[in-house]
């Protein structure tokens, strides 16, 4: 019983920050409208959430387990439900990069305490991949569902400030979140020597970022998340301004892309155990660039019509969001054969470069494809993607090399093609 409340607890955490972090993408084209704020400015969002999950994931993982999974969870969602329940009462662009900054920082909270709490309530590595897919999984529904949410508040003829209210709904979700972490049987960790300080955890990243092998990865990593917040943060804003979508269901179609990205995930685990991932990469990034190729020039030229739910869009408003069934494999694959050709003794500073290069790489992509989609247009911006595909593919040339090199060099054998 009490391992349900605790695994509970780490669900519906997930579920709400995946509505909150995955919403930037519509409070970007919302801003727009309702500030008149150029793109530029309304991609600094992206940073504002990116930045902080890097910069306090760094910081507090050796300070978290001292203070006590559930006094942490508890104190940065009631932060979070705080900075969401006065949002609609400021209604200015400011207070969205503050929530999105809380939100960020928060969530490096919650990720660092649920991965370490996924260890405590189970008991081998079969029944930890299982509850951890469990967790994500939850975070994809919770993507999904956000999406929904805000779409709820949005008047599609309506450029005002209404769409605001919907962060007094995520405050109660907040605060109901608090509540439920506070009630939970979360013990407090005994003091380990793994909690080693900020200091030595940077050291050992950067003795790892020097190695050959893991330059490429990150190279890798930097440029998927760069593509993906890229495609994900700007597609509403695309589906608005080029394929003249009302507003609504503009946020409407772009959960095609987050569940494009569940069911790619999901059949690649069932693909991988059959074909070698470095096959099934190859064939990803192939198939995501002639879905650019071939979709964008389709946008071109369209007129607008009336346009009233999702039967009445147009087919290629359904065509760009199935990159994501392509694009979803690659990160947890590079993820998993990384891991699998280091010791387990670095996995942690490991998972340290991960959080960071991510968060760099999706600020970096959604300000670039900003910037392009301001000064040059929505077709051009996306057509940039083309540009890290090809790097990628190049990447994982010498990182399937170099990785199995490594692989044979150490006693740790495990499946490369376990994806997480």
């Amino acid at each position: 019983m009490n391992r349900a409340r605790i695994i509970l607890a780490m669900a519906v955490s997930y579920f709400l920050f995946a509505i909150l972090l995955n919403s930037v993408g519509t409070v970007i084209l919302q801003s727009i409208h309702s500030f008149g704020i150029t793109k530029a400015q309304a991609a600094t969002l992206e940073a504002f959430k990116d930045l902080p999950i890097a910069i306090v994931s760094f910081l507090v993982a050796s300070v978290i387990p001292r203070v006590g999974f559930k006094i942490a969870l508890t104190a940065v969602l009631a932060g979070v439900a705080l900075i969401c329940s006065i949002t609609p009462m400021v209604a200015e662009f400011w207070i969205l990069k503050l929530v999105f900054a809380c939100v960020g920082a928060a969530f490096a909270v919650v990720k660092v305490s649920v991965y370490a709490l996924v260890g405590q309530v189970t008991e081998g590595s079969n029944q930890h991949s299982s509850l951890l897919n469990f967790i994500e999984g939850v975070f994809m529904l919770g993507v999904l569902g956000g999406y929904w949410i805000f779409a709820a508040f949005i008047d599609s003829g309506d450029n005002s400030l209404g769409w605001l209210n919907v962060y007094f709904v995520l405050a109660v979700l907040s605060a109901f979140t608090a509540f439920i972490v506070w009630i939970s049987p979360i013990a407090k960790p005994e003091p380990t020597q793994a909690t080693e300080s900020s200091v030595f955890a940077f050291i050992a990243m950067l003795k790892l970022v020097a190695k050959p092998l893991v330059l490429v990865f990150v190279i890798s990593a930097f440029l998927y998340v760069l593509i993906e917040q890229s495609i994900g943060t700007w597609l509403p804003t695309f589906n608005n301004e080029i394929l003249s979508l009302p507003v609504n269901i503009s946020v409407q179609i772009t959960s095609v892309f987050a569940a494009c990205l569940a069911l790619g995930r999901l059949g690649a685990g069932i693909v991988l155990t059959k074909v070698h991932w470095y096959v099934v990469l190859n064939v990803c990034l192939a198939a995501m660039a002639g879905l650019v190729i071939l979709t964008l020039p389709m946008t071109e030229g369209i007129e607008k019509t009336l346009i009233s739910s999702l039967f009445d869009a147009p087919l290629v408003a359904f065509l760009m969001p199935l990159i994501g069934l392509f694009m979803a494999p690659i990160y947890p694959v590079i993820n998993s054969v990384m891991l699998s050709s280091l010791p387990t003794t670095q996995h942690a500073s490991m998972t340290g470069l991960i959080v960071v290069f991510s968060a760099l790489g999706g600020s970096t992509g959604s300000m670039i494809t900003g910037l392009v989609f301001q000064h040059f247009g929505g077709q051009q911006a996306f057509y940039g993607a083309l540009i890290p595909m090809l790097v990628i593919a190049v990447c994982l040339y010498f990182f399937k090399s170099m990785s199995e090199s490594s692989q044979s060099n150490h006693a740790h054998t495990p499946n490369q093609q376990k994806v997480s």
